[in-house]
């Protein structure tokens, strides 16, 4: 912010010099009265302040002394290309730098330039910026998102990188700190796509052993995805030995790149299908086989065709679980699933229970098939709300349309979209008008009207008439793949709970295994029991060893609360986000553009006298027609909506800091601020001002005459939004450089429970420290790019946004439609996840320990232990999507 606006907002009244009564964050639209703005320039030039800060780029030189043609938004950057920046020490260094340069920065220390890696948020960058800035021994921490570079000035930086890198780890997992000058093929990441996966845990078990791989930085299987992220010199190089760990676990894995073509993937599907008729053809016999059997053996038939006929059915049905299972016996995988569950079921065999052995593995089987089809299903309704990618597009060439896959399409290729079409690639409307849904991309409701010249996002639904599109951005960069990407992203940013689960998971086996094996020797050798009893309770528990029902579904409860969120229009950034934004116990938001609209409106036009209204906003519309500034524009644009024909006045003069004088239809109009009217002695006692705002103050002949009331307009779904985020108990509170009265009138409008006013930008961040640590949690939204630090401060940041790129890469969570509505559906969803995912954890544990309790008390059957195992699974899994259906 300048020096000059900076001023301005530590006052109660502005003292611009204009003489309008308006707030602080009005202020910069405000000169259009002035003949000069007064930020002196000398240039003698009429412009606001906005467009202040584009004026001296057309000059040679921008007054810095350097002799460079550059603008002031570069001067910043200028000098740290050059050998001196000036200051005459000789170091390289920009000008943000130079103020800690010669002061605070003792000899000792040295400077060191490092990249960040795989760095994908700006938000994240402002994170690890302050908390590297904590470690004991620097002196300065700079990062720099646009290059990626962070800067470190410290006695010994080389012995801080470690904590450095744990640091910008914890907040963006992927990110690798290495030195700038680090020759080409350093990490990089690349993501694949696993095919043939169908455990979590096994899932789980690969992540790690791919991680023990000494050319492998970092690896992250994401089972709901079916992902495999890593990080390496050169994954493509490593990638035989990737798929060599990986069938040597899984030997039906396959490993692809993630961009293969969509026919690929049909094809693939289609082949797998030959698979799954083999499962259930298996499943089929070996269920009608088990049926014979007990009706058999109910009605009192006996035969050593029993026996046999018990054989089949087991073969039939586990012979590929035991194969499985003693192949991945020669390569050590002692607690594997299928291991354990030979065991079980032979072990059942051995003690001459065949309806057992044959029965828990015959609803082993059903249980494992209906535990894929559950989670199959889970993540193609959770990708399907996502993947809105098209097939294929319609490309015009000339008179004729030809379809092509939608990948081929290129930028400024013009392409046909029917009614009832979804959009497929970003473009401009070049021809036609038509209606558009954008409730996929931002969850707004209300269709829009598009014409020749606007914008459309890919993802929206063509609703009404024929449009052709030219393509600004093929399908890679389009916003249907940037919302997927994000997506998957965000599943591969795993949440504590689901870190915690994955190391539960690792002893819980072992633990159950070994108790197995205490519950079959210790009893009858203690107590003397009967150990054929003892052995059948063992089996029980190993069948129930499995921790497949925790680590699948807490990872897709957080999954499904990414897709919910995304069907909504909201963009989680990960399980981490989900988690944080359920812990909130204060929203803090910024009003313009979050509370407000971020335009100026005519609010309210007040008259005294025999003057009306629509006579007064005609006047003052007349005289200031010639203006471009928006609260002229505001005027005017109210007077255009009432139908009114405007008078271009004979004679108009700007006075500064006033107003202006016109003359119509032989009528003296003065229309400005207080300091006009008492300039030329109007008696303003009816003036009486109630409400917020600039306000525009009008006077006929010299006679007062009223004033109009230009303020941004609330939205319209504030009230609603604050009351909905209020009901679930949870603190409102809002920041804004505003003055007092403006913001406590927006505040009262809306119910926000809090007002901070009249802030700084360094003293918003103080105040949201002390939000912080009276509510322990609390999440700021705001525009995701002026609020950096804000959000930087905030335990969840989140962005307003209408889907543009620098606010999908900013903050925690973005918003893609401007609605407040959004900020409660947020909070509503992440408490979901949250609260679905405990309750798997707790019911799949209850469940468990609740069984091998009636075992070891002789009330429980492997049976209960295969519902324990494979049913416990498949409900977590249905419970886990119930996020999706949550209104």
């Amino acid at each position: 912010m300048k020096v000059r606006e900076l001023l301005l907002h530590q006052d109660d009244e502005c003292s611009c010099g204009c003489g309008h009564d308006h707030d602080h964050e009005e202020h910069e639209h405000h000169h259009h009265h002035d003949d000069e703005c007064g930020c002196g320039c000398g240039c003698g030039h009429d412009h606001d302040h906005e467009e202040y800060e584009h004026h001296h780029h057309h000059d040679d030189e921008c007054g810095c002394g350097c002799g460079h043609d550059h603008d002031h938004e570069e001067h910043e950057h200028h000098h740290h290309h050059d050998d001196e920046c000036g200051c005459g020490c000789g170091h390289d260094h920009d000008h943000e730098e130079h103020e800690h340069h010669h002061h605070d920065i003792p000899k000792a220390h040295g400077k060191r330039v490092y990249i960040l890696e795989n760095l994908g948020c700006a938000n994240c960058a402002a994170k690890m910026e302050s908390r590297i800035n904590e470690l004991p021994g620097v002196a300065e921490a700079t990062i720099t998102y646009a290059t990626k570079q962070l800067r470190i000035t410290a006695e010994d930086y080389d012995a801080l990188l470690p904590q450095i890198q744990k640091i910008c780890s914890s907040i963006e997992s992927e990110v690798k700190v290495v030195l700038k000058d680090q020759p080409a093929g350093g990490i990089r990441t690349k993501t694949y796509i696993i095919e043939g996966l169908d455990c979590a845990n096994c899932a789980a078990k690969l992540e790690r052993r791919i991680n023990e791989m000494d050319e492998v930085d970092e690896a992250v299987l994401t089972f709901a995805t079916k992902q495999l992220r890593i990080s390496a010199q050169n994954p493509d190089r490593i990638l035989p030995k990737i798929r060599e760990v990986c069938v040597a676990m899984e030997p039906d894995v396959t490993i692809h790149e993630k961009e293969r073509t969509r026919s690929e993937a049909t094809k693939e599907k289609e082949s797998g299908m030959s698979e799954e008729t083999q499962t259930t053809l298996s499943i089929i016999i070996g269920a009608v086989l088990f049926i014979v059997m007990e009706v058999l053996e109910h009605i009192g038939y006996t035969s050593p065709l029993m026996l046999a006929a018990y054989v089949v059915a087991y073969a039939v049905l586990g012979w590929k679980v035991v194969f499985t299972a003693l192949r991945n016996l020669t390569k050590g995988q002692i607690f594997d699933e299928n291991f354990l569950m030979s065991v079980a079921t032979l072990g059942a065999f051995a003690i001459k229970s065949y309806p057992e052995a044959v029965g828990v593995m015959l609803f082993y089987r059903i249980g494992e098939y209906f535990e894929e089809k559950a989670v199959e299903r889970s993540r193609s309704q959770i990708m399907n709300a996502v993947d809105m990618r098209p097939e294929t597009v319609n490309l015009v060439e000339g008179d004729e349309i030809r379809v092509i896959p939608a990948e081929d399409a290129c930028v400024a290729d013009i392409i046909l979209v029917r009614p009832g079409d979804r959009i497929p690639l970003d473009g401009v409307v070049v021809e036609g008008d038509s209606r558009i849904d954008t409730s996929p991309i931002t969850g707004e409701p209300v269709p829009v009207h598009v014409e020749v010249g606007d914008e459309i996002l890919s993802g929206c639904v063509n609703t009404s008439g024929q449009l052709k599109l030219k393509v600004q951005k093929p399908l890679s960069e389009s916003m249907v793949t940037r919302i997927l990407d994000s997506v998957e992203n965000a599943a591969a940013s795993k949440p504590k709970v689901d870190r915690f689960i994955t190391k539960f998971s690792r002893v819980y086996t072992p633990i159950v295994v070994f108790l197995a094996l205490g519950t079959a020797v210790l009893p009858p050798l203690v107590a003397g029991g009967d150990w054929n009893y003892w052995i059948y309770t063992a089996l029980s528990f190993l069948v129930m060893s499995c921790p497949c029902a925790l680590v699948l579904s807490v990872p897709l409860a957080f999954f499904s609360g990414i897709g919910a969120g995304s069907k909504k229009g909201i963009l989680f950034k990960g399980g981490v986000a989900l988690e944080s934004m359920a812990d909130v116990k204060a929203v803090v938001m910024d009003k313009t553009g979050t509370i407000t609209e971020g335009n100026f409106v005519l609010q309210k036009t007040v008259t005294v006298g025999n003057t009306d209204e629509d006579t007064l906003l005609r006047l003052a519309a007349s005289c200031e027609q010639v203006s471009t500034h928006p609260i002229a524009n505001s005027i005017v644009t109210a007077a255009k909506e009432k139908g009114m024909e405007l008078t271009r006045p004979s004679t108009l003069k700007e006075i500064a800091g006033e107003g202006i004088l016109a003359v119509m239809d032989g009528n003296v109009i003065l229309c400005g601020n207080k300091k006009l009217m008492e300039h030329h002695n109007i008696n303003i006692s009816a003036y009486n001002n109630e409400v917020f705002g600039t306000e525009v103050l009008v006077a006929i002949e010299g006679e007062y005459a009223g004033y109009l009331v230009i303020s941004d307009t609330i939205k319209a779904d504030a009230k609603s939004a604050i009351a909905a985020i209020k009901k679930q108990n949870i603190v409102t509170a809002m920041l804004t450089g505003d003055a007092q009265n403006s913001a406590e009138a927006v505040a009262k409008e809306t119910g926000i429970d809090e007002v901070h006013a009249k802030l700084l930008p360094q003293d918003k961040l103080s105040t949201l420290k002390k939000l912080r640590e009276t509510y322990t949690s609390v999440m700021f939204v705001g525009d995701g790019i002026n609020d950096a630090p804000v959000l930087a401060g905030a335990d969840v940041g989140a962005a307003m946004g209408s889907g543009a790129d620098a606010a999908i890469e900013a903050a925690d969570v973005v918003f893609m439609t401007s609605s407040m509505s959004a900020i409660p559906d947020a909070l509503r969803i992440a408490k979901s996840a949250v609260a679905i995912s405990w309750q798997n954890i707790i019911f799949a544990l209850v469940i468990k320990i609740a069984v091998m309790i009636l075992g070891l008390c002789g009330f429980a059957s492997m049976w209960m232990a295969v519902f324990a195992d494979t049913g416990v699974a498949m409900l977590c899994v249905l419970n886990s999507i119930r996020v999706l259906y949550k209104k």
